[in-house]
């Protein structure tokens, strides 16, 4: 069976041929990202692997139909940037790894606020610069404060233990509220407004859909407490960016710790430092010293790279022997 991988980076290579060891697929990696301009490169095979950021909409799954590709493998958990409808039009089964490592992502929204809180990417340029200084660098403890959770998902589960170990108190959001895990961890779900005006840190683990999207907006921001810390791990659209940079000149927002962003797939696992930045809101956005923006790393362990490796071609081997897709999304 021939895979066509899309958007692949080095280590997806490393990851994938050792993992297709045990699986023996016929693997063909294109550094582009999927989209209709690139979709021919997709011609004789059986079924193609994307990232986060290729674009799977009907146009290109039209011609994916065409090429005669019969499935699509999402190496991630997300599959907004896939059109399910149009992947149902032409019998296009669809994929993902539902979760890869809860603790990696869940791991470094930590790392992000702890930074933010203490100031660490500051300090670390002015001692390099034999300034020890301590002035602009003071933080908060986080024990007794309160950090609003929107989505609880597996990794935002995570996210609320470790918290919960710091002595934070913790407000939930999710359409879906497991009172059991609340009882257990000793936190309470609530509203989003409970949530805005309550919350020291804000962190974001929801789907991106038609309701999430853009729900951090200038109207949510207003609501909010003043000098809130923002954590965005989940999808780039979940925020308004422009939003955000208004809070940020108002003061209305402390901190932001962004691992995801609107437009990321313009610059994200690419080298641009020989370039200027066209962008200019993320030009803007990078010129706050209260702001970390990481390329999507989260997800990037050892652990969770084996894991998305294996769980990928596993979805591939189940659809060759026609078994039940587990993993398929409706």
């Amino acid at each position: 069976m021939k895979v066509t991988f899309f958007g692949v980076q080095p280590y997806d290579k490393l990851s994938f041929n050792t993992m297709n060891e045990s699986f023996g697929f016929d693997i063909e990696y294109h550094s582009s990202q999927l989209n209709a301009k690139t979709v021919s490169l997709a011609q004789g095979s059986d079924a193609i692997c994307i990232f986060v950021n290729d674009v799977a909409d009907e146009e290109t799954i039209k011609r994916l139909n065409d090429a005669g590709v019969k499935l699509i493998a999402l190496r991630c958990a997300g599959f907004n940037n896939v059109d399910l409808n149009a992947a149902k039009k032409y019998d296009i089964p669809v994929v993902r790894v539902p979760a890869y490592s809860p603790h990696a992502v869940a791991e470094h929204a930590v790392a992000l606020m702890l930074a933010l809180n203490r100031k660490i990417h500051r300090a670390y340029w002015r001692t390099r610069d034999g300034d020890f200084s301590l002035h602009g660098l003071l933080g908060f403890d986080m024990f007794g404060k309160t950090a609003g959770i929107i989505g609880t998902g597996k990794i935002a589960k995570v996210l609320i233990h470790i918290l919960r170990g710091f002595g934070m108190n913790v407000l939930a959001n999710d359409l879906h509220p497991d009172e059991q895990f609340a009882a257990n961890e000793g936190i309470r779900y609530t509203t989003l407004d409970e949530i805005y005006s309550q919350a020291d840190i804000i962190s974001l683990h929801c789907p991106l859909t038609d309701q999430t999207r853009h729900m951090i907006d200038q109207e949510a921001i207003d609501k909010m407490k003043d000098c809130v810390m923002i954590i965005n791990t989940g999808r780039g659209q979940l925020i308004h960016t422009e939003a955000l940079i208004y809070g940020l000149k108002k003061k209305k927002i402390g901190a932001a710790g962004l691992d995801v962003y609107e437009e990321e797939a313009h610059y994200f696992y690419k080298d641009t430092s020989d370039k200027i930045i066209s962008d200019d809101v993320l030009a803007r956005l990078l010129s706050f010293n209260n702001v970390i923006l990481t390329s999507h790393q989260g997800f990037f362990t050892r652990e969770a790279l084996e894991n998305i490796a294996r769980t990928t071609l596993q979805n591939i081997k189940d659809y060759e022997n026609h078994l039940p897709l587990t993993n398929e999304v409706k």
